[in-house]
């Protein structure tokens, strides 16, 4: 099997619903998507993908719909008073946590017909979350 990663720096802020802690205020993060993709066999180039395909494709995705957002749950009570303000937003129908924002970046990836594995998504230099395919039964 062989692997390519790329990694995606982006800012972003959030907030989140039934939670207790700091993070129920909205606040911002300097986040870093890790993509990680596989194939068994290597394209006629000798390439799993191009790493310049990721780019084009997924890092344009990220750049226009989350960098520099807020990333809420759509039915935060905080959404429509930044939309009235003009905010860019992003709505999620899950809680905004690390793992949602990864899962997020994983199904847009692969749903753009990329061979993606896995997706950390580093929320501060010390914490990440992943998201990965599920594993086929043998």
């Amino acid at each position: 099997m062989f692997h390519v990663t790329r990694q995606i720096d982006f800012c972003y802020g959030h907030r989140l619903l039934n939670y207790a802690g700091k993070c129920r205020y909205l606040h911002g993060h300097n986040g870093r998507a890790v993509i990680s993709l596989a194939a068994e066999e290597l394209d006629d180039r000798g390439m799993v993908l191009d790493f310049g395909d990721i780019k084009t494709v997924v890092s344009t995705w990220i750049d226009n719909e989350l960098d520099h957002r807020m990333i809420l749950h759509r039915d935060d009570p905080a959404v429509p008073m930044l939309q009235k303000m003009g905010e860019p937003l992003y709505l999620l129908d899950r809680n905004p946590t690390a793992e949602s924002i990864a899962r997020e970046i994983f199904e847009f990836t692969r749903d753009h017909g990329f061979p993606v594995t896995q997706v950390d998504l580093w929320e501060t230099p010390r914490c990440f979350a992943t998201y990965s395919a599920k594993k086929k039964s043998e």
